[in-house]
């Protein structure tokens, strides 16, 4: 891949993972404590598993990626998915300690480095292909959690995408502007 294709891959990467992490706060900003760590059904995850679980993942597969497997010996995946036993503010700690893994990597990743060889549990990978391994799984993740916290929260709901009946208005308003791709523009907050 060319230089300048890379920069733009990269960048276009970067600007997918900031708007799911706007998704992923607009979300949990709508719930309270409990609807945070509600179970809709006993075996279904409620939002904060799944927030331990990503920030657990992450942190495993972005520290020191370019020279240790994504899959760290201290990292218990298991653990991940039982309920979290402390606060909100700590379990939104521990998922920030991972998404700031993911970014720190995005920071560093140039053209150079795209193509180098890393490992996920012994199997290799290019960094450009752990990077769409990474993505894919956060964005089904981040569906889940969308999904969950619609199912668990008590009141008015703000739209992560745009709300039925608004297609018209919001494409009238967006048309042939890159905030046409989200609600999440950044003279807009999501509605």
């Amino acid at each position: 891949m060319p230089q300048q294709e890379s920069d733009i891959w990269l960048s276009t990467i970067r600007d997918m993972v900031s708007g799911y992490r706007r998704m992923l706060d607009a979300t949990v900003e709508q719930l309270s404590d409990n609807e945070l760590f509600a179970r809709p059904e006993p075996n279904i995850n409620s939002v904060a598993v799944i927030l331990r679980h990503l920030g657990g993942n992450l942190r495993s597969r972005w520290t020191d990626f370019l020279t240790t497997d994504g899959e760290k010996p201290d990292r218990d995946r298991d653990a991940e998915f039982t309920d979290w036993v402390g606060d909100r503010e700590s379990l939104l700690d521990d998922f920030n300690a991972g998404w700031t893994a993911l970014e720190s990597a995005l920071a560093i990743i140039d053209d150079e480095t795209i193509f180098q060889t890393i490992y996920i549990r012994g199997e290799s990978h290019s960094v450009a292909q752990a990077l769409l391994r990474s993505v894919t799984h956060l964005t089904y993740h981040v569906g889940q959690v969308a999904i969950i916290a619609r199912m668990v929260h008590d009141g008015d709901w703000n739209w992560l995408t745009v709300a039925p009946g608004e297609s018209a208005l919001h494409n009238q308003r967006t048309w042939g502007a890159a905030a046409s791709r989200s609600v999440f523009s950044d003279n807009k907050k999501s509605g």
